[in-house]
C-alpha cells in the first residue's frame, strides 16, 4: 500500500506558480500510475494531470500547456508544476495513486488533499 501525503497548496494571484508535491510512503508498483485530481466547491471531482511509468503523461484540456506532471527517480514523490494559474483553478488537489489511474482515473489510494486559492 501506498499513503499518498499532498503538499504545496496555498494562495496565489492569477498567473502566479506554485508546485504541489505527494510523497507516498514507498516505491511500490502503486505508484507507477498515478494522477493529480481537483474538486471545486459545488462541482465534482475531475481528474488535472496523470502520470505512468515511463514517464506517459496526460493532461486535462483544461490545465494542457501549464500544468506538468513528474515524478521524481525514487518514484517515491510526484509533483504537479502549476503556472499561469487562473481563478478556475482554485479547488482542492487530490493526489492518487494505483489501480488504473492513469488508463482509467480509477485509483486505489488517496491522499487528503491540499487546497488551492488562485485570486483575480
Amino acid at each position: 500500500q501506498v499513503h499518498p501525503v499532498e503538499s504545496g497548496g496555498g494562495s496565489v494571484q492569477a498567473g502566479g506558480s506554485l508546485r504541489l508535491s505527494c510523497a507516498t510512503s514507498r516505491d511500490t508498483s502503486d505508484t507507477y500510475s498515478m494522477g493529480w485530481f481537483r474538486q471545486a466547491p459545488g462541482k465534482e471531482r475531475e481528474g488535472v494531470a496523470f502520470f505512468s511509468s515511463g514517464g506517459f503523461t496526460k493532461y486535462a484540456d483544461s490545465v494542457k500547456g501549464r500544468f506538468t506532471i513528474s515524478q521524481d527517480d525514487a518514484k517515491n514523490t510526484l509533483y504537479l508544476q502549476m503556472n499561469s494559474l487562473k481563478p478556475e483553478d482554485t479547488a482542492m488537489y487530490y493526489c492518487a495513486a494505483g489501480g488504473l489511474c492513469y488508463t482509467r482515473g480509477s485509483c486505489n489510494y488517496w491522499g487528503q488533499g491540499t487546497e488551492v486559492t488562485v485570486s483575480s
